[in-house]
């Protein structure tokens, strides 16, 4: 007897969800998605006791397998690898506060410094809540050392960031005041918005230009940000929801850029722009 296709498209916007925060890319999440919908056609339902539990153990090791390639890839790329950004409704349920934040753009580029293991046990255990002896069998650990894991992703991951979480509408009023500053090539109102330690993270990906580098500390940024008023033309100010956080869309130089912001302190910690076009396209203005 075959698995029924309803009972995988009940848990597809949810094996998406889970795939994207194991892989940060969307394309690489849908093509975990498709392989593990092989899978199942492939499986007898008798052998199926839990289908839930059964996909995302299917998903989750098909996405690890990806992610230790990914990562030799993401080391040749040109310039800095940032995630691919998402509309919030493609991002998968985000019914808790630990969907939320798994899933918004700073975190997703601080799972970047996890290895494969940490990071599956992090989101697994954070996200979807799932138990530690599971979770042990799905990336091939001890309980003890899925717990171990999950502590040390933690802890890398709480380093530099806010306890308190600004809101919503408080991330979106310091994205709407940095384009207008920045925009408008105000120095002084973009030095009073920026922390001190804040960095600039821009993918180009070798298509768009881009600098190459992380750009670090408020007076290199303020300095970098006036280089490119001064260069290129800013046109189009949008603002939209990615990743469950405000963001905004803006034309540099005749190409897309999506801004996100990451806030510490009050003030703007960390600046992604994506320019890739590759990228933005599961991100739509309008």
């Amino acid at each position: 007897m075959m698995p029924d296709v309803d009972d995988f498209e009940e848990h597809r916007p949810m094996l998406l969800g889970l795939a994207y925060r194991l892989l940060g890319s969307m394309w690489d999440a849908e093509d975990v998605v498709q392989e593990a919908w092989l899978r199942w056609q492939a499986t007898d339902h008798d052998e199926i006791r839990e289908p839930r539990a059964f996909l995302v153990t299917v998903v989750s090791r098909l996405a690890l397998d990806q992610l230790r390639s990914a990562r030799v890839k993401r080391e040749a790329y040109t310039g800095p690898w940032l995630p691919e950004p998402v509309d919030t409704a493609e991002a998968g349920p985000l019914d808790t506060a630990e969907l939320r934040d798994t899933v918004s753009y700073a975190t997703l580029h601080m799972m970047e410094r996890l290895s494969p293991p940490e990071r599956a046990v992090f989101v697994l255990r954070e996200a979807f809540e799932l138990p530690y002896d599971e979770i042990a069998g799905i990336v091939g650990a001890s309980v003890a050392n899925a717990r171990q894991l999950h502590h040390r992703a933690s802890v890398r991951l709480a380093e530099g960031r806010d306890r308190f979480r600004p809101s919503s509408e408080e991330h979106a009023e310091l994205l709407a005041k940095f384009m207008r500053a920045a925009g408008g090539g105000d120095l002084a109102a973009l030095t009073e918005l920026l922390h001190e330690d804040v960095v600039s993270y821009n993918d180009g990906g070798g298509k768009v230009r881009a600098a190459l580098r992380p750009v670090i500390g408020r007076d290199k940024v303020v300095a970098f940000l006036r280089g490119l008023v001064a260069r290129y033309d800013f046109r189009g100010v949008r603002m939209l929801e990615v990743n469950g956080l405000p963001a905004a869309m803006t034309e540099v130089g005749g190409h897309r850029q999506l801004v996100m912001l990451d806030i510490r302190d009050g003030r703007i910690s960390a600046i992604y722009g994506v320019l890739n076009p590759d990228k933005l396209a599961h991100v739509h203005v309008g």
